[in-house]
């Protein structure tokens, strides 16, 4: 099994002011002179890390990781104001343009696979290649699973807590009703709310109950992006049109792609990943059979650090030549 790389330390690192109020944090690690990849993180909301650098040999790829409006090391935080997809696709155009990047790798994971494809789908003269996790393709029977009914009925337990905070009458649109109180006056209603939706989504993330994923859900600075931002999507449709991403694959059917999905992941099923690969014909389809959601379980770490490896041998024609 691949181990991930060890923890590296950025060597550059930028603040860009995009649209008021918003100011990304980016960085950069790895060979200044490497292949590009873009790290997309998850949510929308989670922000980036330390692990975020690990899944990339650090001899090879010039590794971009940024916190999307809102969240991590981006400011100001929770924001709403100015959020959209759009918004987030202008914001990897604007970060490409100030590296000086003409085309890069796309790697990103739940919320992260959304936001390649679509940024994909906008920019197919950019993208060189895609590594994609979890996949998430934000279809209305996608948020209903999770946030409705279905996962519900595999993790009761957990999902009774989720419920708790949210009166019998308005329980027909759980959705609705978070973001009602993660949107209100009442700053402890609201980090309560943002608690409660997060840790349902860190509980549910992997196949065995995993201590350290509910920690960092529980983060309470974590817990009330992940879960603002979320919902604001969630609440808007996550502002695409019905089943955009897949009607458009047409647009990156020529790009060269990797799909890592674990087969009993309950954030984001399955049929997600592989309604994907039947519109993708270049891609590669890896079930992971003892894996759920998280990027950190060893199945899916595996996975993507194999991945990461074969897309850099592809596009760097990096196959050892016959004597």
């Amino acid at each position: 099994m691949q181990l991930l790389y060890p923890e590296i330390k950025p060597y550059a690192r930028h603040e860009l002011a995009v649209t008021p109020p918003h100011v990304l944090y980016a960085d950069e690690s790895g060979q200044p002179d490497g292949l590009p990849v873009v790290f997309i993180h998850g949510g929308p909301g989670a922000g980036c890390d330390a692990l975020s650098r690990r899944f990339f040999d650090p001899s090879v790829y010039r590794i971009v990781t940024f916190d999307q409006r809102g969240c991590g090391r981006s400011t100001p935080h929770g924001s709403l104001d100015n959020n959209t997809t759009a918004d987030l696709i202008a914001d990897m155009e604007t970060l490409r343009e100030h590296l000086g990047i003409d085309k890069w790798v796309l790697f990103g994971g739940s919320w992260g696979s959304t936001l390649a494809l679509a940024y994909a789908q906008a920019h197919p003269d950019r993208v060189m290649g895609m590594v994609l996790r979890g996949i998430f393709l934000c279809r209305e029977q996608d948020i209903h699973w999770f946030y409705q009914e279905g996962a519900s009925h595999v993790f009761p337990d957990y999902w009774e807590d989720y419920l708790s905070l949210i009166p019998e009458e308005e329980r027909a649109d759980m959705v609705a009703a978070y973001y009602r109180r993660l949107t209100g006056d009442d700053e402890i209603c609201r980090m309560h709310a943002a608690k409660a939706w997060s840790v349902w989504e860190g509980r549910c993330a992997t196949l065995r109950p995993s201590p350290q994923v509910i920690e960092r859900f529980s983060d309470a600075r974590r817990a009330y992006a992940i879960a603002r931002i979320e919902c604001h999507y969630f609440a808007n449709k996550t502002f695409l049109a019905p089943n955009q991403l897949l009607d458009n694959m047409d647009r990156v059917a020529h790009i060269p792609g990797i799909i890592v999905h674990g087969r009993y992941d309950m954030v984001c099923p399955l049929d997600n990943a592989h309604a994907l690969h039947q519109r993708w014909p270049g891609s590669e389809l890896n079930i992971i059979r003892d894996a759920g959601h998280a990027a950190s379980e060893p199945g899916i770490a595996d996975a993507l650090v194999r991945a990461t490896g074969d897309m850099a041998r592809r596009l760097l024609d990096l196959t050892p030549q016959a004597e």
